[in-house]
């Protein structure tokens, strides 16, 4: 056994690697704190063998309650960029870094809380398990927290993003995640270097 096969997710991984299996195990990590918080794990969704794999941060409140990713707010934003980019839905895998909702309360709202350093590598074996099993050809890399997971601390998103960068087998292209385009000042321009980005993954594959 690795010396730290005992923390975080891997002690829960499946023997057999299918996306099934994965998500059935998946639902039982406790692998950090999150779990105990948050309404149910957030898996991936999407066909094995997608083209694309888009990485996000973490489920947000109703992808939390709905136990999907990208159903809310940010997730229309990521459905007219995947449009407008030409990159169809069936040729998309979708997940996160972190499989469980972060937040803190206010009143009775949730809301949403960076994951730390120790809970995005904690949950990196599930993110493993998902390229391995999914083989993208381009994994688009959305926001600051899924670049840290996948391309390391090193990466500058701000220096870096729609850059084609090689990751394993497949090349990673990173943008801002689509939740910044919403809290952008300029809406129409955060959304319009976001689209860039997704064009600029479209051309990759």
């Amino acid at each position: 056994m690795a010396k730290d096969d005992n923390k975080g997710a891997a002690r829960f991984l499946p023997d057999r690697r299918d996306l099934t299996e994965l998500r059935r195990a998946a639902g039982g990590c406790q692998g950090c704190e999150l779990f105990k918080k948050a309404t149910q794990t957030v898996f991936g969704a999407g066909p094995a063998g997608a083209r694309f794999m888009l990485v996000g941060e973490q489920p947000g409140d109703q992808e939390d309650r709905r136990g999907a990713p990208f159903v809310g707010p940010a997730g229309r934003v990521l459905d007219r960029g995947l449009e407008e980019a030409g990159i169809e839905r069936e040729e998309v895998y979708l997940t996160n870094a972190v499989k469980h909702f972060s937040f803190t309360l206010k009143g009775k709202r949730r809301i949403h809380q960076k994951p730390t350093a120790a809970e995005i590598d904690a949950c990196r074996p599930w993110l493993e398990a998902e390229l391995a099993v999914v083989h993208p050809q381009v994994v688009v890399v959305l926001g600051a927290t899924a670049a840290r997971s996948l391309l390391g601390t090193e990466f500058r998103l701000t220096r870096q993003r729609g850059e084609p960068i090689p990751l394993g087998e497949a090349l990673a292209i990173a943008t801002i995640h689509p939740s910044a385009v919403l809290r952008a000042p300029d809406r129409d321009e955060a959304y319009a270097g976001f689209l860039a980005d997704l064009k600029a993954a479209a051309d990759t594959a």
